[in-house]
């Protein structure tokens, strides 16, 4: 499986290459710049994890058993599939509707994390992205085609940063 990441984590660093990787002055960094990072990081875990292997050195290494059983190939599809739906909702709802909803969803009825925390998270990530993204980086993500949470929550946070 680290071959396989290791192997995607390159070709994602080839296709952001496409674009602008460092800084560019006045702008902040280029478009391909977080994505081939990431790819970087992914790659240098994908060594380790194999490097680790080859020595014997974890758990993992000198397991037999099954790579993923029937329980984990299960919680497998219901993740990738949560972040599958939240992928779609994005052109509908926009990033900052999809992620809470993502988000309640994995640590409430997942997770069996308290309403609390959950609803904490769900609603300051949204908020962190945003500054994050449109306020520090000044790159804009989708909002969907939800109107009113641009109109309540995002055109003021606009006048007062931008």
């Amino acid at each position: 499986m680290a071959i396989v990441m290791g192997l995607c984590s390159i070709g994602l660093m080839i296709k952001s290459a496409e674009l602008e990787i460092g800084w560019i002055p006045d702008e902040g960094p280029g478009g391909g710049a977080f994505p081939f990072w990431l790819a970087a990081g992914m790659l240098v875990c994908c060594i380790w994890i194999a490097f680790n292997w080859w020595q014997r050195t974890s758990p993992p290494s000198t397991s037999v058993e099954a790579f993923m059983d029937r329980p984990a190939l299960i919680l497998f599809i219901i993740a990738a599939g949560s972040l599958a739906l939240m992928i779609g909702l994005v052109h509908l709802i926009g990033i900052y509707g999809s992620v809470p909803i993502f988000l309640v969803f994995y640590l409430r009825l997942f997770g069996n994390h308290s309403l609390r925390l959950t609803s904490a998270l769900a609603l300051t990530i949204p908020v962190a992205i945003f500054f994050f993204f449109e306020v520090t980086l000044k790159i804009t993500l989708p909002k969907g085609s939800i109107e009113w949470i641009e109109r309540v929550i995002f055109f003021p946070l606009y006048e007062i940063f931008l």
